[in-house]
């Protein structure tokens, strides 16, 4: 496995894989890789004949307060699982190199950035939308592979692809979860041993949700005071949102049909942690 540090190697690596037509997987990540982080490699492997994972932590995804300067880094481990899947390119570009200068050029999603996630978080996925465009540029893949468990991000950088003509195609991985089904995540080493305990209290919403729908249950509000009791009966855990929209632009919805997305997002302590399902009705 190679590894790329600045942009401009990136391309030129990038350029000469074209030039032999071979298609080139993207898997994004900002590292500390897990499980998730892996299927989503593994997928690219399979149908792809270059793969590519990029690790950078995004600062201007991170707003005034959030978790940059802690964010969990591991660079050695990670090279190494990556060599272990196969990949043939890890690019780890530092800020210095991706942001040589100060931002005067962003890209927006402004139908859908300022919902879940991002009501929390303002100007959090622009920084995404924008991070993402450069790596699409530098890395000049035929496919990019985004995880479920980010569905918002996932739903945003789809429709930024149509808007903006880039020619590839995006592949959404399923999302990958532990044993007693807390979704995988960086953040969860955040967790105390109280919490991540407690932190399961997310899937098992999900899975009242669909018990729910499957019982014939079909207005939004219903199911998401059910989840909302359910997780504000658990110790330490503070809800951000609790939402019900369109899978497909994340329009609200007044009757679960069609494709549904189920989102939350839960404070535990100081750790933010996300999940959702995604129901064909």
């Amino acid at each position: 496995m190679q590894v790329i540090k600045t942009p401009a190697e990136m391309q030129m690596w990038s350029r000469s894989q074209g030039m032999t037509g071979l298609k080139i997987g993207l898997v994004p990540t900002m590292g500390f890789l897990h499980e998730g982080h892996l299927s989503l490699v593994r997928q690219a492997r399979e149908l792809c004949d270059a793969v590519v994972v990029s690790i950078f932590v995004n600062p201007i995804q991170f707003g005034e307060g959030e978790d940059f300067d802690q964010y969990p880094r591991d660079l050695s481990r990670d090279f190494a699982l990556l060599e272990k899947e196969g990949a043939d390119v890890a690019f780890a570009p530092e800020v210095r190199d991706m942001y040589p200068e100060k931002m005067s050029t962003f890209v927006e999603i402004t139908s859908m950035d300022d919902k879940l996630c991002g009501r929390s978080r303002p100007g959090h996925f622009r920084g995404v939308a924008t991070v993402v465009s450069k790596l699409f540029n530098i890395c000049q893949p035929q496919m990019g592979f985004f995880g479920q468990k980010d569905a918002q991000q996932a739903i945003i950088i789809e429709k930024m692809v149509r808007d903006l003509n880039f020619p590839l195609e995006i592949v959404v991985g399923e999302i990958i979860r532990e044993a007693d089904g807390l979704a995988m995540s960086s953040r969860n080493v955040y967790l105390s041993p109280a919490d991540r305990k407690n932190a399961v209290v997310l899937y098992q919403s999900l899975l009242k949700a669909k018990d729910l729908v499957a019982d014939g249950v079909n207005r939004p509000a219903e199911i998401i005071k059910a989840i909302t009791d359910l997780i504000n009966q658990t110790p330490g855990a503070v809800i951000d949102y609790v939402e019900i929209l369109s899978g497909r632009d994340l329009s609200e919805i007044e009757e679960i049909k069609g494709k549904v997305l189920l989102a939350l997002a839960v404070k535990f302590g100081n750790t933010r942690l996300i999940d959702n399902l995604l129901l064909e009705v």
